[in-house]
């Protein structure tokens, strides 16, 4: 670990040495002003202007000759939309230093995920509208935390390379968690550049056998000219968790004193050890598009168009004897004048922009996935079923990838004063493979192949300041999804509020019939065995949502009603003596896929409020939310969050802001997690089910930037070892931890 960070440090500080080009850059990539990065952080945006304060330097070094040399700062960032690597402007908001001090956090910046308690475990959302519900690769989901993907990757394009160093700390040798990331960015020149991001989480866990690590890097680039447009993505990700099931006897945490001695959460047994889940998965993405369109000529406003030079400097362009001549020579002096003046006409360049009228998209994607499942110590009646294989050599393995290529004809929007809105038509052909282990004379690995080929429109309205809109869907017309189709669109409003403030209201709904991922349909291991014939999920859901900067206030309400909803559920047998409360350890352990025949509804409603006076600052969040069969699609009815500091600056330059917060969600019966597939999955309602919540957590904080760098020093779980502190159902939270933060940007 010490090695690791002592490379990363060293190669900041040999870019921040030896880094000295500067190039220059494009600022219409999008939309949006020269802000920062919000997951890199700063506050050093704006334009620059070169010694002689008359013209912007665009990261050009005009101070090469004079005694110093200053060095521009500035980040534009954008997001690419994956399927026709449409571009959006990046958010520059002020989240890259409030809240810093939870970016590191797997429960969330709010708390509302469900974990198992180490950093980078799995996780869930208990906001349902919140949680990511498509995807073929279901065993990477739950580490969404560190994983990320490409729709929140951001490109940047730099005033002048860009370095980012950050690394966060728990605890301590035995028990503590450390990341440490790196991230880089540079233009090549005005129109494209590089960059790569490098990222290590190795959590030891307050648990037993509770530690995982995980190893990311990316790799990425992008052209941006005016006729040829390209964005390169790379993506390698190898993540292993330790699996222990849970605390063997919840009373170790919610009633301490009931046992002859005191545990330290080391000392704890937990059902599983010598078990682990292993993930490696890559990304291969590239997408490029050829717009079609002519060059205009720009009008400039006549307070900006170049002046003729006066007669006395046109004239001093001439010879010497020349000018002799022409100055007794009235009428030859006032020819060669005009001749001058019509000669200086035809060298200006008249400035034109680039209009495209349509472009030509090609979008090709590539994933693949290696799952592992091994254990050396399964205890013998911790699973229901075993198929094949050894208690003491468990190697579940599944393997798969996809490739996904889109063409498509893009009619962009604006370039004509009827053209209101864009349209985009494409078609998508898709390859999955997936290897299982199939039993016969022998074990061996079967392969199961799926094709798809599905046709798709697009209408668009991103230019104008007042309403914005996207409309979009597909249907598969061939292949294992047949039928399958999507619909998706979106709205927002900004209406302005007098001169200070706008009031934005959005939309956003969908209509969808998809075909449940493969791992629902098929899967084969040693303890878990299904090929299940389902039906296609149909969901429904509008929702909106208010927000006025100035107040601080936002209001968000939306509704879902899915039908054959499809999840994990448990399905254990009970093994115990018949002691009350059971043990864990008194079931047996089984996985099924089910799926609700009717229909489930979900109703959630969040109010956000935002409160200050000067210093003071009081930021609360509060959502509720109903579901219509609970056995099924469990949720807790509140969720709040409440947020209470100073933010102040000492000697102008160092920002602070010193506080507390509080996490709450009321009681409910939390999804279980099975350790064999890796994923959550509703409790047996035919026995007595675990409720976790009804349980604040407190925490206290400092955070702090100076310049280019951020610091934050906190305690976790104020109140520890004063109830049923629980993630999830037997996976206990972490007792009263110390974190500290820090991260730097180098810009050379």
């Amino acid at each position: 670990m010490k090695r690791l960070i002592t490379l990363l440090l060293t190669y900041g500080m040999c870019v921040a040495a030896l880094g000295q080009a500067h190039f220059k850059t494009n600022s219409d990539y999008g939309g949006g002003g020269y802000g920062n990065p919000s997951e890199y952080g700063g506050q050093d945006g704006g334009n620059y202007y070169d010694g002689r304060n008359d013209g912007k330097t665009w990261g050009r070094d005009t101070t090469r000759n004079s005694g110093h040399k200053e060095i521009p700062i500035g980040v534009h960032q954008w997001i690419i939309e994956p399927r026709l690597g449409t571009i959006v402007p990046a958010e520059n908001n002020d989240t890259a230093v409030h809240m810093f001090q939870y970016y590191n956090c797997t429960e969330g910046r709010n708390g509302e995920y469900n974990i198992l308690g180490n950093l980078g475990s799995p996780r869930l959302s208990r906001i349902y509208l919140h949680r990511e519900q498509e995807g073929q690769f279901v065993f990477l989901q739950p580490y969404d935390f560190f994983l990320g993907g490409l729709q929140d990757f951001r490109f940047s394009n730099t005033l002048s390379p860009l370095t980012n160093l950050a690394y966060h700390k728990v605890g301590n040798r035995v028990n503590g968690q450390e990341r440490v990331r790196a991230y880089f960015a540079s233009n090549i020149n005005k129109v494209s550049g590089i960059g790569f991001k490098l990222d290590y989480l190795y959590g030891r866990g307050y648990y037993n056998a509770q530690a995982n690590a995980a190893f990311g890097g990316t790799l990425f680039g992008y052209y941006l000219g005016d006729r040829y447009n390209l964005h390169a993505w790379v993506n390698a990700n190898h993540g292993k968790m330790s699996e222990n099931g849970g605390v063997e006897d919840d009373l170790y945490i919610t009633d301490p004193q009931s046992f002859p001695q005191r545990f330290s959460s080391k000392d704890i047994p937990t059902n599983l050890t010598d078990t682990w889940n292993r993930n490696d998965n890559e990304t291969y993405y590239l997408t490029h598009r050829y717009n079609l369109g002519a060059y205009y000529e720009i009008e400039v406003p006549d307070s900006l168009k170049p002046q003729c030079p006066s007669d006395a400097d046109l004239l001093m362009q001439l010879k010497d004897s020349l000018r002799r001549v022409l100055a007794t020579d009235t009428l030859q002096r006032m020819q060669k004048l005009d001749s001058l003046r019509t000669a200086w006409v035809a060298s200006l360049v008249t400035p034109k922009e680039f209009v495209p009228v349509s472009s030509i998209i090609h979008t090709m994607e590539v994933n693949t996935l290696r799952h592992t499942y091994y254990s050396n110590n399964t205890p013998s009646n911790y699973y229901s079923q075993q198929f094949y294989g050894d208690l003491r050599n468990v190697r579940d393995k599944t393997k798969a990838y996809s490739i996904r290529n889109t063409f498509g004809l893009a009619m962009r929007e604006g370039f004509n004063k009827w053209a209101a809105m864009g349209i985009t038509l494409f078609g998508t052909h898709e390859l999955r493979s997936f290897t299982l282990p199939e039993l016969g004379d022998s074990l061996f690995d079967r392969r199961y192949n799926e094709n798809n080929l599905s046709v798709g429109g697009e209408i668009a309205r991103t230019m104008g300041s007042i309403v914005h809109y996207n409309v979009h869907g597909d249907i598969t017309l061939l292949g294992e999804d047949v039928g399958q189709f999507r619909v998706d669109g979106k709205m927002d409003v900004n209406i302005p509020l007098g001169k200070r403030d706008t009031m934005q209201i959005e939309a956003h709904g969908f209509v969808k019939n998809l075909n449940p991922s493969f791992y629902y349909r098929h899967y084969h291991s040693q303890f878990h065995w299904w090929d299940n014939d389902l039906s296609k999920e149909f969901k429904t859901r509008i929702e909106g949502s208010l927000s006025i900067p100035h107040t601080g206030t936002s209001v968000h309400v939306g509704v879902e009603n899915v039908k054959n909803y499809t999840h994990f559920a448990m399905a254990n047998a009970y093994i115990g003596s018949g002691k009350s409360p059971a043990l864990p350890a008194d079931y047996s352990h089984a996985v099924v896929v089910r799926q609700q025949s009717g229909s489930v509804q979900v109703f959630s409603a969040a109010l956000q409020q935002n409160l200050a006076v000067k210093a003071f600052h009081w930021d609360n969040e509060i959502t509720y939310q109903a579901t219509s069969d609970a056995d099924v699609l469990p949720l807790p009815k509140l969720s709040v969050y409440s947020n209470l500091y100073l933010g102040f600056r000492i000697a102008k330059v160092l920002n602070v802001e010193l506080g507390a917060d509080c996490r709450y969600f009321t009681a409910y019966y939390a999804p279980d997690y099975a350790p064999a597939i890796g994923q959550f999955a509703t409790q047996d309602a035919s026995f007595d089910r675990i409720k976790i919540g009804n349980y604040p957590v407190f925490n206290a904080y400092v955070n702090l930037h100076i310049k280019h760098c951020r610091i934050y020093l906190a305690m976790h779980h104020l109140n520890a070892g004063m109830g049923a502190s629980f993630w999830a159902p037997h996976y206990a939270m972490d007792p009263r931890t110390f974190h500290f933060g820090v991260s730097w940007n180098f810009f050379n």
